[in-house]
């Protein structure tokens, strides 16, 4: 049997499954196999007409002999952005079954345990291709990042178990010599500076003229109205209320929707970027393709350094292995070398844990302490060393039926110490914190927005109870004034936070609404007492109106906010309110909660 080409989809929400799928590809290369890898919603599946010109095109999923797929799980079970297209097609009920009878393929799951529905996606997507007559390598690879050694412990066996087994399907495999690990592979694109080009301010802005509906390929350029601190300026965290002016973009959303845009790296990360690397980050390039590989749509040609430095490269955030893997084939200092090929091996994880995650140690941090290494990168590599900067969501805290042409958020500015010199720093709140257009004149977010996970009763019926402690309660100030300007008035609010003084937020504005007869509000401030006191308490205090609410009223019931142990406390809460109003066992309590869940009168959205 001739030797196989390799094809690698995958559907990532925050890059990882990206990065994974990445690896894969790296790998297939140094077993000088012909690999492409590719967003599954960058894959023509059935080779249609219409298909975009700057895709790469294959010949379609049924032709396929050899596919590995990686995916992350997003939400509530729900597909990553860039595979929903994909999900929509495979799940048809028209698709033939053995469609896929020549397809040889294995799924990878990337996931974190502490959710409900762990690696949902790969799960439901390997059980699709086997119906569609796919047979599958190996079982279902469930990568947790809840291991103590990260999501690498289930991918680095699953990974060798996946070669051993394309070896036994191709034996001709065995007789090709790989590229040795310390050989660096070609870059997936290359520099070309342009000596007669300088840097535009107005190129580095990017502001579209052309009228189309926002969206992550053509976002709008929002105008910031406000950024506003809410806390008091003697409490431990900044937390913003910001307001854009989305006039003229055409932008409709609801209640339970979130807003998206790209941070921007700080200016001293841009300036130490570019001293470490001795880069000019006024010169301009233009990036050119070695293989199939579409040049980055968010790039301008030609490009500033500046441009793809403050914009596009993830140069803040905590270096992944694979960071190191690529660092490796250019350090000739043999001290640097051997630490930084210790980082990049699977007996080396604990050491680069240590090294790199607890502390939260930036790429950027990490070139300055492999400074020989540093010194030998070549420009062209950048790309493949340097994840893209990730959107970030927020949920929207307003409503276009009590603010019009208005779009309000709620942000927490991350900042905290490790054992760095240096406090770390939220890359997006941070960036958010920076901006003053009062100092600093009219400033621009380019943003747009998606359907959230939330979803609210359009019935004017059904009562909603919802929880939201701290910046949780953002996607329910947009529900609570969406629902009162439509007549709503039975709306049931928990809120908590550590203080009434200094950090209940929007509280004139509640007030007002409980006056008026639009809302229940129960608080709880956990620090203003020598006992402290959570949100899931005032559930089990107001188990009686509860309980009338969801049993008689068929009451909606909503959480929002930190995943950590808040939803699982408050879901507790909840069951024993079952059980002490309604007088059901425990199981039954349970089984109510699944089924409420079930019919969309559970739900919640939570973050780590």
């Amino acid at each position: 049997m001739s030797q196989p080409s390799l094809l690698v989809l995958y559907g990532s929400q925050t890059g990882t499954a990206q990065d994974t799928a990445q690896r894969i590809g790296r790998q297939a290369q140094r077993r000088r196999l012909q690999v492409q890898v590719l967003p599954l919603d960058h894959y023509n599946v059935v080779r249609e007409r219409g298909w975009p010109l700057n895709v790469p095109s294959r010949p379609g999923l049924i032709s396929e002999s050899l596919v590995v797929f990686v995916s992350s799980t997003a939400g509530q079970g729900d597909p990553p952005d860039n595979m929903k297209n994909f999900w929509k097609f495979v799940f048809r009920k028209s698709l033939p079954v053995g469609s896929l009878r020549n397809l040889d393929c294995a799924v990878l799951g990337l996931g974190d345990s502490s959710y409900p529905k762990f690696n949902f996606v790969a799960k439901k997507l390997q059980k699709r291709l086997l119906q569609l007559g796919a047979s599958a390598l190996l079982p279902v690879g469930l990568a947790d990042d809840q291991h103590d050694l990260g999501a690498d412990a289930v991918i680095d066996p699953w990974l060798d178990a996946f070669w051993e087994k394309v070896f036994s399907l191709y034996p001709s495999m065995a007789a090709v010599i790989p590229l040795r690990e310390d050989e660096p592979l070609p870059p997936t694109y290359t520099f070309h500076f342009l000596d007669d080009v300088s840097e535009k301010t107005e190129d580095r802005l990017r502001i579209p003229t052309e009228q189309s509906v926002p969206s992550q390929s053509r976002p709008f350029p929002a105008r910031l109205v406000s950024n506003c601190r809410v806390t008091d300026s003697s409490h431990f965290q900044d937390v913003r209320h910001i307001e854009f002016d989305i006039s003229g973009s055409d932008i409709q959303f609801s209640a339970g929707d979130v807003v998206m845009m790209y941070p921007c790296n700080a200016p001293e990360d841009v300036q130490q970027f570019c001293e470490l690397l001795r880069l000019d980050p006024g010169a301009t390039f233009s990036l050119r393709a070695t293989g199939s590989t579409a040049v980055p749509p968010r790039l301008p040609q030609p490009c500033s350094v500046r441009h793809l430095v403050e914009k596009y490269l993830d140069v803040a955030a905590v270096p992944r292995r694979s960071f190191f893997e690529l660092l490796s084939t250019f350090a000739t200092n043999e001290v640097e070398k051997e630490k930084l090929l210790e980082f990049s091996s699977a007996a080396g994880q604990d050491e680069l844990h240590s090294y790199c995650n607890r502390p939260r140690r930036s790429a950027l941090e990490v070139l300055a302490d492999f400074p020989h290494t540093t010194a030998e990168l070549k420009v062209d590599f950048l790309l493949d060393l340097f994840p893209e900067i990730q959107p970030r969501s927020f949920s929207i805290a307003s409503s276009l039926l009590a603010h019009p042409q208005r779009l309000q958020i709620l942000v927490a500015v991350v900042r905290y110490k490790t054992k760095m010199y240096k406090p770390r720093r939220g890359l997006c709140s941070s960036w958010f914190a920076s901006l003053d257009p009062r100092a600093q004149g009219a400033v621009y977010v380019p943003l747009w927005v998606k359907k959230g996970s939330l979803r609210f009763p359009k019935e004017k019926d059904p009562p909603v109870i919802m929880v939201g402690p701290g910046t949780g309660l953002a996607p329910f100030r947009s529900a609570v004034q969406e629902r009162i300007a439509e007549g709503k008035h039975d709306n049931v609010l928990f809120f908590g936070c550590r203080s009434e003084s200094k950090d209940f937020f929007y509280r004139a504005e509640w007030e007002e609404k409980m006056e008026a007869g639009h809302l229940t509000l129960f608080t709880a401030f956990s620090r203003d007492q020598e006992e402290k006191v959570y949100v899931q308490q005032r559930v089990r205090e107001n188990a009686e109106l509860l309980w009338d609410l969801i049993a008689n009223r068929s009451a909606c019931f909503y959480i929002a906010g930190n995943a950590k142990d808040m939803p699982s406390s408050v879901c507790d809460a909840l069951k024993e309110v079952f059980q002490q109003e309604g007088g059901l066992s425990s199981e039954e309590a349970e089984q109510m909660l699944l089924t409420m869940e079930r019919t969309g009168r559970f739900q919640s959205e939570t973050w780590s």
